[in-house]
């Protein structure tokens, strides 16, 4: 087959192509740099005359773009989208009903809030890995001393002189770091939260214990359907308003994009304090200022050729996942495995339906949970190691791009 790919800086965009091509079809790319605009008359028709040019059998992109979908149902062409950002308000667009779509929705839960509203076109495809990409990356590629082992031991123990815990090093497998976070924390330009300067002290306090209660709840978000009470003065402080051409409605739109990051944001910063009053943290993030004792800040790191590396170099990799995401497992777990990392990670349903914990991956419930967790695992190498083998091999052998592939074109 001929696919057609809209190319914007998504993440997996060589892993995607690298799978089409693995998978024998031919990938012609279309450069898309207005992803949030829904009509453009301009790219609508730079993108039909690439149609006509190129005749391609599909259309694919990561994440769902109303314009694309609309060109394609012009144009009689399949148009597959695969969503891995949530939240993701264009899902929302009346285009979502168009015949030509095919629309892969990682989250089991929200796939099935579409179906039974009738809307078929909405399907559950997990995440993936490239694991043959990822075993190609040797975390000390360039550093023949560190292939000594008793450079491999002075690494380790100048890593774990910060941490309550000195972990044996087996040797040819370093670490640098014990317990890692790579994600936002929420504290950038994009939190809509703190925006809201005149909000009522009874506002304030209802939103407080909604975010309080929320945080004790694993498996379950009622932000949404909680925040009905106090909606006009949600409004009032920050306007925020339905999209024309979608079906969102705004207890949707302040739930997901403001109360939900904030409580996000909350939580890492609360599990992320009580981890630094054990252990060392080392932490990978967009905000560079972020500082706490014990904890050292990397600031971000390139999806490619580095974060691989910090996954595969730390004996625990967090993943605390965004709120808004209902039951799915978000791409960062799929990464961590499929680097060969260890993934402690708090529940999310669909890990259920191919990954078992204390197997593949691990999993915690509380706050308290993740701390017993961090130091049992830190202390039990061996068992560790075997986990992570084992997720990674699960991933390797079912949850590649090849195979997502393959699952997306039997679908049209």
């Amino acid at each position: 087959m001929k696919i057609l790919f809209i190319e914007w800086a998504s993440f997996g965009n060589a892993d995607i192509k690298d799978a089409f091509a693995d998978e024998g079809h031919q990938v012609v790319c279309f450069p898309f740099s207005n992803k949030d605009a829904r009509r453009d008359a301009e790219i609508e028709s730079d993108l039909a005359k690439k149609l006509h040019e190129t005749v391609p059998d599909a259309v694919f992109s990561f994440n769902y773009f109303p314009l694309i979908s609309n060109v394609c149902k012009r144009e009689g062409l399949p148009y597959i989208s695969w969503i891995y950002d949530s939240p993701y308000v264009m899902l929302y667009s009346y285009t979502a009903i168009n015949p030509c779509n095919t629309i892969y929705v990682f989250d089991r839960a929200l796939c099935r809030e579409f179906n039974e509203a009738g809307i078929k076109t909405v399907r559950y495809l997990p995440m993936a890995a490239n694991t043959d990409r990822l075993d190609r990356l040797d975390p000390f590629p360039a550093n023949p001393a560190i292939r000594d082992t008793d450079s491999i031991h002075a690494v380790s123990q100048a890593f774990d002189a910060r941490s309550s815990y000195v972990v044996p090093q087996t040797p040819g497998c370093p670490y640098l770091y014990n317990v890692t976070f790579v994600g936002s924390l929420y504290t950038e330009s994009h939190n809509f939260f703190d925006r809201m300067e005149n909000l009522s002290p009874y506002a304030k306090g209802y939103l407080e214990g909604l975010m309080n209660a929320q945080m004790n709840v694993q498996g379950c978000n009622f932000i949404q359907e909680s925040l009905s009470p106090i909606m006009e003065e949600l409004y009032r402080a920050l306007p925020m308003d339905p999209n024309p051409d979608g079906v969102e409605t705004r207890e949707y739109l302040y739930a997901q994009y403001v109360v939900n990051r904030k409580l996000t944001g909350l939580e890492r910063l609360r599990l992320l304090t009580a981890i630094t009053k054990r252990h060392t943290l080392d932490l990978f993030t967009l905000d560079p200022a972020f500082s706490l004792p014990n904890l050292c800040n990397h600031g971000t790191v390139d999806y490619y050729s580095e974060m691989p590396l910090v996954f595969k170099q730390s004996r625990i990799n967090l993943n605390i996942s965004l709120r808004s995401i209902m039951s799915g497992v978000p791409l960062r777990a799929f990464d961590i495995m499929g680097a060969g990392g260890f993934l402690l990670s708090n529940y999310q349903e669909d890990f259920f339906d191919n990954f078992t914990p204390g197997v593949d991956f691990e999993c915690y419930e509380s706050e308290q949970d993740l701390l017993q967790k961090i130091d049992y695992y830190l202390t039990h190498e061996d068992e560790r190691i075997a986990i992570a083998k084992n997720g990674h091999d699960k991933v390797a052998a079912a949850h590649t791009y090849r195979d997502r592939v393959r699952e997306m074109l039997s679908g049209i």
